[in-house]
């Protein structure tokens, strides 16, 4: 693989990314807003970061952090439902987007050689 473009799960990531900027433009809620999107956008940034890094060490502890970010997402998304400044079905989408990067993160680790 010769660039984090090239990898599925940054690709799912950031279509996933704007996906929730998008959900979020009429959130009254500026804290909210602020706190998901930075929760999303931190999933693909952190792969890119990790492979960039140019260390199989490295690139594990930032898949860790993006797939840790992932369920700081869902947890948002959640209770942005609950608290209605979500659309149910929208966030429903991104909540179950999320957990398939969750598991792609997860394999993408498992698969990674050792140094």
């Amino acid at each position: 693989m010769d660039a984090f473009e090239q990898l599925e799960v940054w690709k799912r990531s950031s279509r996933l990314c704007v996906d929730v900027y998008k959900a979020c433009r009429g959130c009254s809620d500026a804290g909210f807003r602020d706190q998901i999107t930075r929760a999303a956008l931190s999933v693909p940034s952190n792969i890119a970061e990790g492979y960039e890094r140019n260390s199989r060490s490295a690139f594990v502890q930032f898949l860790k952090i993006a797939k840790g970010s992932c369920g700081e997402l869902r947890t948002q998304l959640y209770i942005g439902i609950e608290i209605g400044l979500l659309e149910r079905s929208v966030a429903k989408t991104c909540i179950a987007e999320a957990a398939e990067i969750s598991k792609m993160l997860q394999g993408l680790i498992n698969r990674l050689p050792p140094n």
